[in-house]
Parts: C-alpha cells; structure tokens; sequence
C-alpha cells in the first residue's frame, strides 16, 4: 500500500471512531464522551505534517506535500494567506513525492533555523535547512543551505521522511529503503548506502553536519558514519517521548504487517530492525530462517 492511501486508512479510522461515538446505542450515550471533528484551516493541499515551532508561539506550521508550509495562527484562528516557505519550483510531487516533512531546531527561538525534507526534481532525497527572516510568519529563501542529498534512483516510493531532535540536539533523519517491491536491491542492510536507515546528524558542530563520535559506523569501514540504525523499509514518521527522551519508529509494512519500533532514550546505536529478512515478526526474505540473530523486533 502507498502512504497516501494510509494516510485515507487512517481518515477512515478516525471517521469510523466518530461515527462510532455518535450513534452508540442510546443506553451508552450518557458515558460515552463526545468526539467531533472541526475544521480549521481549510484550502490547505495534500497537508501531511503538523507541527509547532517550540518558540513559545501558537502558531502550527502546516507542510503541504506539493511544496508549501503554510502557518496557522491558533490566536486568530487564521490561515495565513502567505506561505512561510514555498519549495514548490524544488519538489517533485505526486504519490509518495514531495515535501514530506518540517522539524525546528530546538534553539529555533534564538538561532531561527530548521530543516525540510524533500523529494528533489530528480526524485533525490534532500535535507536542507533554512533561516526565518525579520518577519516570524515568512522564512528566508536564500538561507537555503542542502545538509545531505541521497540518490533514490528507480523508483519514487519508500522516502522516509521522519525527522527528530534528542535532548542533545542531535538530528535523526529516517529515510526509506529507496522503493520497490521487497526492497529489491536489499539497501535496508546493506550499512554502506544511507536508504532504509535511521541517520544522526550533529547539525551544530560543523558545516553542513558533524558525524556524532558515538555512531556505530563513525569512523569505521565498511559502514557510512551517518547511520545510527538499519534494517527499516518506509519509516515515515518518528517521535521522542518529551519526558522520557526514548524514541518510536513507525515503519510501513510491505502487506501484512505494519510496524513501531523502539529504542529508549541513551541506548547505543547500531540497532538492526530486521527488513527485509523480516516484515515486522514476520519472516520476508528468506520465507523461513530470517533471523540470523542480533535482530531488534518491534514493539507493536
């Protein structure tokens, strides 16, 4: 399944809990709570991430998947009409494509900067990262400045596009396995190209980006110094825990299953979560046997 018929999956879900809530059978209604949807901020396209700046404004930095982030300023209830950043001469979009993701640096309030992650007119996969201007509402284009380019040759499904800061202010980047059926060229353990990995970038140490001395692969051959983990097909979103700093991985599945992975908070990298020898518990490639060992399996 694409990404964009989960994200109508996950639509339905919600849709279905409503519906569910609203039509409960009248002996329930009194203990059941009300769910309702309401909507905000219309005339926003293919918006698939929502996020704050963590600069002590209300305002929710809407990423559109055609090019666009777009601001929403909780205090006026308004969107506004004028994008914070338009990429749309830089992105390619369609299906798995586009602009898939925004992540604020958390000194964004004193420094002003944070990164994008998108599928480039070649369908290459780009980190960049940029600088608002005098104005908070509009960032400033010509700060562009490109932290990482990765071939994605082939294909135009599996991007990844998970991005997420640890309390160290380390940058980890989660990037698909490069598409295909069964991850055909095996690149999600394969430790010498960067697609289907988990990345962890110092963006504050050097220019464009310091590898982190504690990577497992830092320093080492074979291996690419920015990988933190591997073995991950589609890893289209992650997420720290804010209190406990431990970090989730949401993987999409090849068809049976779908999967979160793990990793808490000051563990050491190097962790293989198993595609695409396995398909969440699964065995994928080889059908029996799939677990060699040191295999890390996901928590849901």
């Amino acid at each position: 399944m694409t990404n964009l018929r989960r994200f109508g999956i996950f639509t339905a879900a919600m849709v279905a809990l409503v519906l569910a809530a609203s039509y409960a059978p009248r002996v329930h209604r009194a203990e059941a709570a009300t769910i309702a949807i309401q909507e905000i901020a219309p005339g926003t396209s293919s918006p698939v991430s929502i996020v704050n700046a963590g600069d002590g404004s209300n305002r929710l930095f809407i990423v559109e998947q055609t090019g666009r982030i777009r601001v929403y300023d909780t205090n006026t209830s308004t969107l506004l009409a004028a994008p914070f950043l338009d990429l749309s001469a830089l992105v390619v979009f369609g299906g798995e494509q586009g602009l898939l993701n925004i992540i604020f640096h958390p000194n964004y309030g004193s420094n002003g900067h944070f990164y994008v992650y998108y599928t480039n007119t070649s369908s290459n996969l780009v980190l960049a990262r940029y600088t608002v201007s005098a104005n908070p509402n509009i960032a400033n284009a010509a700060t562009a400045q490109i932290l990482l380019t990765i071939p994605h040759p082939g294909q135009t499904n599996h991007n990844g596009g998970g991005l997420a800061f640890d309390d160290s202010g380390l940058l980890y980047v989660a990037v698909g396995d490069g598409g295909g059926v069964g991850d055909p060229n095996n690149n999600a353990q394969n430790i010498n190209v960067l697609l289907g990995k988990l990345l962890r970038l110092d963006v504050d140490s050097a220019s464009p980006y310091a590898i982190p001395a504690s990577n497992p692969f830092a320093g080492v051959i074979p291996g690419l110094g920015e990988i933190w983990a591997f073995g991950l097909r589609n890893p289209w979103r992650i997420s720290t825990d804010r209190l406990t700093g431990d970090l989730f991985i949401g993987d999409v599945g090849q068809g049976q299953r779908e999967e979160v992975d793990f990793q808490l908070d000051g563990a050491a990298g190097g962790v293989n979560y198993g595609w695409r020898l396995k398909e969440g518990t699964l065995c994928y490639n080889p059908s029996t046997g799939c677990d060699p060992g040191g295999l890390t399996g996901p928590i849901f």
